[in-house]
């Protein structure tokens, strides 16, 4: 899972690192990609900026990256699935299945907590309706907590002859 990273606004994986899982050089993989690109379209795969690439070489502070003359490609997971055709080794097979396997843990993972955060916006959209009510409550009950004699209240009731109000 931390081969996985969030960019564009898609979890990605790294040419390198998927050369490493499917245990073949960064070469080797790109090569088969660019010898297959009709089979990667925008959404399976795309280069990195180099904005992106500097971004991610920080937040990851490693220095295992290494000369690269050219910018990585990151594949979303439609694209990893794609490389299992053009990677067809036994090693690729298990490790592409190994991936799949990941990312189907993060949706699940992904979708539960939106699930808790739509439960929690539900709440709150009822508390929110209800919230003047509620410190209207308060306000009254603490009213009540007061001592009659701190409150200047004007007495009601009968009065008898020659009482004051």
């Amino acid at each position: 899972m931390n081969k996985i990273y969030f960019i564009r606004n898609q979890k990605v994986m790294l040419d390198k690192d998927l050369a490493e899982l499917y245990q073949v050089s960064t070469g080797r993989l790109n090569e088969q990609v660019k010898r297959n690109m009709d089979r990667f379209p925008p959404d399976f795969m795309f280069q990195l900026r180099e904005d992106e690439f500097n971004d991610l070489i920080s937040q990851i502070a490693i220095s295992s990256w290494g000369g690269r003359r050219t910018l990585p490609y990151a594949f979303t997971e439609h694209g990893v699935l794609m490389l299992s055709s053009v990677l067809s080794s036994e090693t690729a097979i298990k490790a592409n299945i190994q991936i799949m396997r990941i990312y189907t843990k993060m949706r699940e993972f992904l979708m539960s907590n939106q699930e808790i955060l739509v439960k929690l916006e539900q709440i709150e959209r009822k508390v929110g309706d209800h919230d003047e009510s509620i410190q209207a409550i308060f306000k009254y009950l603490k009213q009540l907590l007061i001592p009659a004699e701190q409150v200047n209240r004007q007495r009601i009731g009968f009065k008898r002859a020659g009482e004051k109000d």
